[in-house]
């Protein structure tokens, strides 16, 4: 396909933000990065780093235009890239449809967050539908899969998935962000893409805390095996296409989140096993924790669908309502014993 997008705004600058911007910017695209603290954005205009982020010795591309003024990030462009928390897309959103409303634009979007909104249990799609596209869900595409921000920026060879009612849309953004150590593949599973990139977050959660507590690769097997189940599960029954979860948004996504000292869900995890409180744990991190909200979306969604998922109201039961890891590990292994390929 013909490469047609090369006004982007990327929102959102931190390290996914602001790697995804380096590397459009050095696939030959005109990129503006968009972020709400000013010392971050002075950093990277003087400096080429964004060391609050990402380690020092990331340098971005030096032609990444910055910006604190989201109607000067949006106005003008081909596509705008959301990489801020699944919390800030609705609001966000509506910011957003406000400037695109003033300028009769219809850039298309793409979201590179991962998670459920507690609440309304909107994936992050169906937020941005409703604040900006409401009739045009076809504008919208979703990349999801197996990356941490710091692997990409030292080029580490990644493949992700980008998902979209459209194949069309799909394929430009394939070819928008596709160089050679990012290679990007096409699906219209929407559904499937984004409750894979969104469960897998609290499955590492729980991967961080069985580390913690001292349990090796037999229970993180296990956990990991147990938990692309509960993921296949809920996202068939939201209607997602069962082969999506064999694929890069489903497992593997999940090694990479439950298997690197990369992951924020992992490293979470395995502080809150240590007796660290969940606001403290959160505060040291210095970045969102996607799968702590996501639980709780994740227990809405069972309960409302009357749906088993066993290790993920664990998960919730011990952020939310005080239990303990032994308590939830002696209640797993002592559930009913069952077949198991069961869906």
């Amino acid at each position: 396909m013909e490469e047609i997008m090369k006004k982007i705004a990327v929102i959102g600058a931190g390290s996914w933000g602001t790697v995804l911007a380096s590397l459009l910017a050095d696939n030959g695209h005109s990129v503006t990065l968009y972020g709400n603290h000013q010392e971050v954005l002075d950093e990277i205009i003087n400096f080429h780093t964004n060391k609050r982020y990402l380690a020092a010795t990331f340098k971005t591309n030096e032609r990444i235009a910055v910006t604190i003024d989201l109607k000067a990030a949006v106005q003008g462009q081909d596509m705008l890239l959301l990489v801020i928390p699944t919390k800030a897309i609705r609001s966000v959103g509506a910011s957003i449809a406000t400037i695109l409303a003033q300028n009769n634009a219809q850039p298309i979007i793409v979201s590179a967050t991962k998670g459920i909104e507690p609440g309304s249990k909107k994936r992050v799609s169906q937020i941005i539908a409703e604040e900006i596209y409401p009739a045009q869900t076809d504008k919208i595409a979703i990349i999801s899969g197996p990356s941490h921000a710091e692997g990409v920026a030292q080029k580490d060879l990644t493949a992700l998935s980008v998902a979209s009612e459209s194949t069309a849309v799909a394929e430009l953004v394939q070819e928008t962000f596709s160089n050679d150590y990012l290679r990007l593949y096409t699906t219209n599973d929407v559904i499937g893409v984004e409750v894979g990139g969104a469960t897998k977050n609290v499955i590492a959660l729980g991967a961080g805390l069985l580390y913690g507590k001292g349990f090796g690769d037999n229970a993180k097997a296990a956990l990991m095996t147990r938990g692309l189940a509960e993921m296949t599960r809920l996202g068939v029954r939201l209607g997602a296409q069962p082969l999506t979860f064999s694929g890069l948004s489903g497992i593997g996504d999940l090694i990479v989140t439950c298997t690197s000292t990369n992951s924020r869900n992992w490293r979470a995890g395995r502080e809150l096993a240590k007796g660290k409180g969940l606001e403290q744990t959160l505060s040291d991190m210095g970045m969102v924790v996607e799968g702590v909200l996501t639980a709780k979306a994740l227990h809405e969604l069972s309960q409302e669908l009357n749906l088993e998922m066993p290790i993920s109201a664990a998960i919730y039961r011990f952020l939310y309502e005080d239990s303990s890891v032994d308590a939830e590990i002696a209640r797993m292994m002592g559930r009913e014993n069952k077949p198991e390929l069961e869906f």
